[in-house]
């Protein structure tokens, strides 16, 4: 049985506790939360907490921010960091698993002009390895770990498929920094979607799902039987974390998407 979670902004409800019970009803099992910036994740800690006390499960953090540990700027790369620390730091206090972002979003592509980016790719790479060692060893402490995800080439030129965040993550040496899919990104970036997953079987640590259009699984193209097989061969035993656009009824959507990927994955 596949276990799925949703992402708190695409639930219905004024409290965690009020989205719990909606998503209980729709037959999810967790609830994905959104890290902000500006420690406003650790501002919620009280509320989580409490949520937490009430039954609510909510097993991993999905970064929201405008910058990210591979900017360009030393004083952003800085800011993100402490605050991924943070956002680690308290969803471990919650029995969470871990957090999940990219190396950056939106900051350059090489598919876009001026097509060359301000720094080189051993520049990159030296950086987003400082960043991930740093964060990883945070995340160990915490007990918690850190996922990186590849986003597809317009969003960030730096880690876009599976094997690219592999290579980091090994010469991290660390545990605690896995890889975290999202079918969005891999529909785009990967030859073979299900092949990427089954070559990269030892570090896939959490996974993200949409269609290939962005919108709720089963609202595009993406060969849903094809790579949710090759998540049941390597033993994936993690939750499939609702990340989307909603198309249609926004209620009917979000209910529509665990009893989808149960069907998809039979």
């Amino acid at each position: 049985m596949l276990k799925t979670a949703v992402q708190e902004q695409l639930l219905p409800g004024d409290t965690l506790q009020a989205k719990w019970d909606f998503a209980q009803a729709a037959g999810y099992d967790a609830i994905e939360l959104r890290g902000k910036g500006d420690l406003h994740f650790a501002s919620r800690l009280d509320e989580l907490k409490q949520a937490a006390k009430d039954g609510v499960v909510m097993p991993t953090v999905c970064v929201d921010m405008l910058h990210f540990f591979g900017a360009f700027d030393t004083g952003l790369r800085a800011d993100a960091i402490a605050q991924l620390k943070s956002q680690l730091t308290v969803i471990a206090e919650i029995g969470g698993l871990g957090a999940q972002t990219p190396a950056s979003y939106g900051m350059f592509s090489r598919r876009l002009p001026p097509f060359e980016p301000p720094r080189s790719e051993e520049e990159d790479h030296e950086i987003l390895l400082a960043g991930l060692t740093e964060l990883g060893e945070h995340a160990r402490r915490e007990g918690v770990t850190l996922f990186l995800e590849p986003l597809n080439r317009y969003e960030d030129h730096m880690v876009n498929r599976l094997e690219q965040a592999a290579d980091l993550i090994r010469r991290t040496g660390l545990d605690s920094v896995r890889i975290g899919i999202d079918s969005y990104h891999m529909n785009i970036e990967e030859s073979d979607p299900a092949a990427a997953i089954l070559g990269h079987a030892d570090l896939i640590g959490h996974a993200q799902v949409s269609d290939s259009n962005r919108f709720q699984p089963g609202a595009g193209h993406l060969d849903w039987p094809a790579w949710l097989a090759a998540l049941h061969t390597i033993g994936y035993d993690g939750f499939l974390a609702a990340e989307c656009r909603l198309i249609g009824d926004p209620i009917e959507a979000v209910r529509s998407i665990p009893a989808f990927l149960q069907r998809s994955g039979a």
